[in-house]
């Protein structure tokens, strides 16, 4: 046998198993570290629960079936259900093998001193995962220690389940049964905080499980969504974590037995795959349409194994509903942007008002509209009914409809020392105020806004929203009147005209609270927020979140006299000083002093009053965090802030403060600084315009790398946290420079940023701003998310991108904050926005 012929033979062996391990579906680990095959990705440890909010049901063993991502929290967990707040194990190694096909994780719980191994391997036509211990399990955890994975509800509803062959139906709503056990029985949640209002009596709810088997089959009857798992080392469990919030997920576990070491358990998970499936391709346009001069581009995204077609097709639609094509181009490759492959369809040469769609293949979009005025009305919803909805302190009506009554009349108690906050707040040693640890502060039960999905209010955010708020009404006279209010009754009605423009009463509302806290307490603070976290994960009436009764320690918990109450249920103020704060406080307060003249003088005057009391504080009173960020964030708001107060009073105290450190901080980098220093130019002089032209060309070639970067052309972001708001502030930025250099800067970059929100983004077509566009978010982290709804005008913060290269925005499920969170500051950015490119058209 000659050696040619070995060699062939070789050859054609390693060809037979290659083909063979592709005819059973086999998976293997690819170049991002995860296993994949097509249709399923498994994930492992590929994103690690960061710390900071606990379970974001984003980390641990995650499985992408056939696009979409279904199941999360693959570990190691200490209950049946985890919730948000629930201890979680901290990722102390993670092995790679791609040559035996096998992803290995150490993880450990500090509190326990206990450490778990857990291997996962590519097996027949899925995964084994084993978890191996070293020691045996510590005593306290026998009974709570358990492998868990987690299946998303939405993925799951309507579908059906096999538990050793019996039948039956995930839940539409949670109605598995549950038992109470004494509080001692539990393992603590964080810092001692306990996610269950117990009423005093020591307990907490257990959930049992919807079924139990050795073998267990989620969606037998849809094959993209089909989940064998089976094991014969324990029992598998399938609980519904929505008994114990809604945010839960459906959960399948087994527990670990006790005295035991080495490998303690195994599972056998084979996600279903349709043979030779190719993700659909997702053409990405702006729902809300194109005006007639604008560049109109279509991002096509493509499964990375699909064969990308040559031309794509618009169509325009007739009154009588025919479809005629009016443009048939090429589709440009872009290329490779984290998994998928793109493509682009430019149709800027047609400029006819119409309505429209696209066709790539045998998919189509939905219609949009070419239109002079398709931007008019974009951010009527936000200001008409987001901001309303938001209002503290008061009544929000709409129609039939009451959004919330008066809120958190109990305004507010001195945060006390040393004391970390399950949501990031924390207090230092000293109140830094004149109040002592949970004494009544007085004055704060009035204005500002529900900073997000949550009822906290974070004066960080309400310095951006005043900010924007104020500057639109300046360059753009926002002169809507929609909204009622009236402050003696507390009471705000929707779609109701009072005589008042709704910008102006919204700018009030904030500044009311800001100026408050600077007057009763003589600084701002970082955040006023529910003491107990049992009331902070609260859905729903904002007035309900407390009894809005002031806290009384002389009575029992529960227990009233009908003026005040036992319950220490009262928002705290976190007081300790930040000198970044101070700034930002400075200049919002200043600009808004401009705008509330003549509309309420008195709080005009006020704002200017406490605007220049925060300049001149000492510095060294307030917290000095010298890390590099915290120091250039202060020294930039700083400049802001001498900017706003030197349009405010033209003193050349502020406008020298102003030039002399805008310079500084573009020479620090032009992203942090342009935004004020083009602001500033309708009140320098040309010398100061001809020195700015260089950075807004540096800006420009910039912002140009961003097209280079990704196919959409706009600022990503890639942490825990969605990039609208960063691609708004750009946006934004790009109207100023155009308008100020509009040889340097056109005016495409407003467009595309625009273009970007409004659904010419990753992973889906529709509109990240609800009731804006013909498609869009209908399924938003709002305080009303517990029914799957949203607030109108509400702006999402979008694309989050999970490690290393899914990017995802749920339209199913509204509980993942980084996804689907609306916040005061992007919404009124949003509103200033979509004023300036209503400016472009001359609106």
């Amino acid at each position: 046998m000659n050696y040619l012929f070995l060699l062939v033979l070789a050859a054609c062996g390693l060809r037979a198993i290659a083909q063979d391990d592709a005819g059973r579906g086999r998976l293997r680990i690819n170049d991002s570290g995860y296993f994949e095959k097509p249709g399923v990705n498994v994930m492992v440890f590929s994103s690690q629960y960061n710390g900071m909010f606990f379970d974001e049901k984003t980390a641990g063993i995650e499985l992408i079936h056939h696009g979409v991502r279904t199941a999360t929290g693959g570990a190691v967990r200490l209950q049946p259900t985890p919730e948000q707040w629930d201890l979680i194990p901290v990722l102390q190694s993670r092995k790679v093998d791609r040559e035996h096909g096998t992803i290995e994780t150490v993880l450990k719980y500090t509190e326990y001193d206990f450490t778990s191994r857990v291997q996962v391997t590519a097996k027949e036509k899925g995964v084994e995962v084993s978890v191996y211990l070293d020691q045996p399990l510590p005593e306290k955890l026998v009974g709570d220690a358990g492998f868990n994975l987690e299946f998303l509800p939405a993925a799951y509803f309507e579908k059906t389940y096999l538990a050793d062959g019996k039948p039956g139906n995930f839940p539409l709503y949670p109605s598995s049964q549950t038992r109470m056990e004494a509080l001692d029985k539990k393992i603590p949640q964080f810092a001692g905080h306990t996610t269950f209002d117990d009423r005093g009596r020591h307990e907490f709810i257990v959930p049992l499980p919807l079924a139990t088997g050795r073998t267990l089959v989620l969606a037998p009857e849809d094959a993209e969504r089909r989940v064998l798992i089976r094991t014969a080392d324990a029992e598998l469990q399938l609980f519904d974590g929505r008994n114990l919030g809604q945010n839960g997920w459906f959960i399948v576990r087994s527990l670990l037995p006790a005295g035991r070491t080495g490998k303690v358990l195994s599972w056998y998970l084979e996600p279903s795959a349709v043979p030779g499936w190719k993700r659909k391709p997702v053409i990405a346009f702006s729902q809300a349409g194109y005006v007639p001069g604008q560049v109109k581009r279509a991002v096509i995204e493509l499964d990375k194994a699909d064969e990308p077609l040559r031309e794509a097709v618009l169509f325009q639609v007739g009154e009588d509903g025919r479809e005629v094509v009016k443009l048939r181009a090429p589709v440009r490759p872009w290329g490779r942007y984290l998994r998928y492959n793109y493509g682009i369809f430019d149709f800027s040469e047609v400029k006819e008002p119409g309505v429209y769609f696209l066709q790539y293949g045998t998919q189509r979009t939905n219609p949009f509209r070419i239109s002079s005025d398709v931007f008019a009305d974009t951010w009527h919803p936000t200001l008409d009914v987001w901001f309303p909805v938001q209002m503290d302190h008061m009544e929000v009506n709409e129609a039939y409809r009451v959004w919330h009554g008066a809120s958190f009349l109990d305004d507010a108690l001195q945060a006390p020392v040393n004391h970390q906050h399950f949501d990031g707040y924390k207090m230092g040693p000293s109140t830094q105020t004149k109040y002592k640890p949970l004494e009544r502060i007085p004055g704060l039960a009035t204005g500002g806004w529900y900073d997000a999905g949550d009822f906290d209010i974070q004066t960080g955010s309400h310095c951006d929203a005043v900010l924007a708020l104020t500057e639109a009404w300046e360059q753009f006279k926002l002169k809507r009147d929609e909204t009622y209010v009236d402050y003696p009754t507390r009471y705000v009605d929707i779609h109701r005209p009072d005589g008042q423009p709704d910008i102006l009463q919204q700018i009030r509302h904030g500044v009311l609270n800001m100026v408050a806290q600077v007057k009763n307490i003589g600084h701002p603070v970082r955040g006023i927020v529910v003491p107990n976290l049992h009331q902070y994960h609260h859905l729903g009436d904002g007035s309900m979140e407390t009894d809005n009764l002031p806290y009384n320690p002389g009575l029992k918990p529960y227990e009233t006299d009908g003026r005040s109450s036992g319950t220490m249920d009262d928002r705290w103020a976190f007081t300790e000083r930040t000198v970044f704060l101070d700034y930002y406080t400075a200049a919002a307060l200043a600009a808004a002093s401009r705008a509330l003249r003549g509309f309420d003088d008195t709080l005009s005057a006020q704002s200017l009053y406490y605007a220049r009391q925060l300049w001149v504080e000492d510095d060294s009173i307030g917290k000095q965090d010298t890390s590099r960020f915290s120091m250039l964030f202060r020294r930039n708001l700083r400049t802001s802030a001498a900017l706003q107060l030197y349009i405010t009073t033209k003193e050349e105290a502020f406008g020298r403060e102003f030039r002399e450190g805008i310079w500084a901080a573009l020479d620090r980098g032009v992203q942090f600084g342009m935004l004020p220093a083009l602001q500033a130019c309708p009140y320098m002089d040309e010398a100061y315009r001809e020195r700015l032209k260089s950075y807004v060309a540096r800006y420009k070639e910039m912002s140009d790398g961003y097209a280079r970067q990704n196919p959409y052309g706009v600022p990503m972001a890639t942490g825990g946290w969605g990039g609208n708001s960063g691609i708004v502030n750009w946006a934004i930025t790009c109207y100023y420079a155009h308008r100020c250099f509009p040889d340097v800067v056109g005016s495409e970059y407003v467009y595309r940023g625009l273009d970007y929100l409004f659904g010419c983004h990753p992973y889906s077509n529709i509109s990240f701003v609800s009731a804006v566009g013909t498609r869009s978010k209908k399924v938003t982290y709002g305080n009303n998310r517990a029914d799957f709804s949203y607030i109108a005008g509400g702006v999402v913060p979008g694309i989050l991108i999970l490690k290393p290269d899914f990017p995802e925005n749920k339209e199913d499920w509204p509980f993942f904050w980084g996804e689907n969170e609306v916040t005061v500051g992007i919404c009124a950015n949003y509103i200033l926005l979509s004023a300036a490119v209503n400016a472009l058209q001359g609106r």
